[in-house]
């Protein structure tokens, strides 16, 4: 066999040789990197730095509202991000607050969470109080903790859509509590008293003072059948639920 048959033949055989080693390489190099683990620790390399307050961190909103000649003087609305807390309101000449869960509808929750995102309050030093005063109409406080970062803005008239958005919501929020805390206790001891609930109710629900009307239904409807509230207070209930689901 001469040699230019010889590397004809060997030259063939010599190339799926290294083809193959090639691919081989490739393979364990492949499978290193999938069993190699992302976080796994280096010993030659620093400690990575720990992050703290992150956005997976539970976060707390909160308002307060404070005018001690007011009839409701003092009043703590906190909840979570999915808008169930408590409100603490104060009445005036009364020494013992009252604390009564809430639970935010939906859409209320998504009209607060957006106005905060707006504000983007942890991370602002914003102040939200108008030139003008007016401390006559109380002061109102704003808070927001998430982890260890925690803020709270005062003040007692503001020009910022969002501050004002946070605050008018949370007031419907906290009357609407404070109803359904007076209309239970009219049901149970001063059942006279539920005719004038049901006409306060309407004034709120006519200036659109209610945080979600629609959560007063079920209430509503239980009312009207409760033969422990006088018939004016019971037909009052059946006119607001024909109002409310128009």
């Amino acid at each position: 066999m001469n040699r230019k048959n010889l590397i004809k033949q060997v030259l063939p055989a010599a190339l799926i040789l290294l083809s193959a080693a090639i691919s081989i390489y490739g393979q364990d190099q492949s499978q290193t990197k999938r069993n190699q683990r992302p976080n796994q620790a280096n010993p030659s390399a620093a400690p990575s730095p720990v992050t703290h307050n992150n956005n997976s961190d539970p976060v707390k909103y909160s308002y307060e509202f404070t005018q001690p000649k007011f009839y409701v003087k003092h009043i703590v609305l906190e909840h979570d991000a999915n808008g169930r807390g408590t409100v603490t309101f104060e009445r005036l000449n009364e020494d013992t607050p009252v604390t009564e869960p809430i639970a935010l509808s939906p859409a209320v929750l998504e009209r607060i969470t957006a106005s905060w995102q707006a504000l983007q309050f942890l991370d602002s030093k914003t102040d939200y109080q108008a030139s003008k005063q007016f401390p006559h109409l109380g002061t109102m406080r704003l808070g927001m903790q998430r982890g260890e970062r925690k803020r709270v803005a005062e003040f007692n008239w503001t020009n910022n859509s969002d501050a004002e958005t946070l605050i008018t919501e949370y007031r419907k929020a906290a009357d609407q509590a404070i109803w359904i805390f007076d209309m239970s206790i009219a049901r149970q001891n001063q059942p006279l008293n539920a005719p004038k609930l049901m006409e306060a109710l309407e004034i709120m629900l006519n200036r659109n003072g209610i945080s979600d009307p629609q959560q007063l239904v079920p209430l509503l409807q239980d009312l009207s059948s409760d033969e422990h509230v006088p018939l004016i207070a019971r037909n009052h209930a059946l006119r607001l639920i024909k109002k409310i689901q128009k």
